[in-house]
């Protein structure tokens, strides 16, 4: 990191916080493959950096703003962001570092439990005051009164017809977005707060054990969406789902379901990373169209 860089993240944290903080120690942390992430240190503080161009300072804003929504939740933990800013060309997020361990010695069971608290938070429609992103794609959150009129025109759509511009084709495409009402006939889900993007790249546990989320792709929605993103990458281990269940059991239907929210992100990472996730694409709109 360029020295004058460092220098303004540590001003801006140092006005966030009130107390001057001047880093000892830059090392680079685990950031996934779109942000450029560090852990800044002066001895005895520690703060979660992550970096981007300029031009992203609004996907920084987004998540600090859906950090803060969980953490208003009171039902889960989440960095705490502190402060954001941009200088030399990039664009920075600075928040509280957790120190994280492996997901085997986690409380898996809490995970789920507090997972139901956190979407028992509801709002009055679906979406939420401003668009974000999922993953680097822009994710539309417009609002709507009911869940299938959103999912149908914020989520699938904006896939769908980024992926045509990508050149993946999917003959049955309009099909699908004409089938989403029947699909999701009789299920009346409130709006409840969503992580957004929740696999277990995006969760872990703090060293006693305690459930933390983050990187945010935060909306009011079905939580059922994001139950089914849980699944799939290998899913979470059955304590979670079981203590999921017991706080909030699960409409008849998710099955069929899941695979509909799951088609989100499988054409979200066709846009991000190519045709083999096209090609599950197809194969999923074909399985829901029966």
């Amino acid at each position: 990191m360029a020295n004058e860089l460092e220098q303004a993240i540590c001003a801006a944290i140092s006005e966030a916080t009130g107390e001057t903080f001047k880093c000892s120690s830059s090392r680079h942390a685990g950031g996934g493959c779109i942000n450029d992430a560090r852990i800044l240190s002066d001895g005895t503080r520690r703060y979660f950096v992550k970096l981007n161009t300029a031009a992203n300072y609004p996907m920084f804003e987004a998540e600090a703003e859906g950090l803060k929504a969980i953490l208003a939740s009171r039902s889960i933990c989440a960095p705490r962001p502190v402060t954001l800013g941009s200088a030399q060309g990039r664009a920075f997020i600075a928040m509280e570092a957790l120190e994280l361990t492996g997901s085997a010695s986690g409380d898996w069971s809490a995970m789920g439990t507090q997972l139901a608290a956190m979407h028992r938070q509801t709002a009055d429609r679906f979406g939420w005051h401003r668009d974000n992103t999922i993953g680097s794609t822009p994710q539309s959150n417009r609002r709507h009164d009911t869940w299938s009129a959103f999912f149908r025109e914020e989520r699938l759509r904006p896939q769908l017809e980024l992926a045509h511009r990508n050149g993946f084709h999917f003959d049955r495409a309009q099909a699908l977005l004409e089938a989403v009402d029947a699909l999701l006939t009789g299920h009346t889900p409130p709006p409840s707060l969503l992580h957004g993007d929740l696999w277990s790249g995006n969760a872990g546990f703090t060293r006693d054990g305690s459930p933390v989320i983050f990187d945010p792709a935060t909306y009011y929605g079905d939580r059922e969406t994001d139950l089914a993103f849980t699944e799939f990458f290998g899913g979470f281990p059955p304590e979670f789902y079981r203590a999921y269940r017991q706080a909030w059991p699960l409409d008849p239907g998710y099955e069929i379901r899941k695979e509909l929210y799951n088609l989100y992100h499988v054409l979200n990472h066709a846009n991000l990373f190519g045709s083999s996730y096209a090609g599950q694409a197809g194969q999923m709109i074909r399985f829901l169209l029966g």
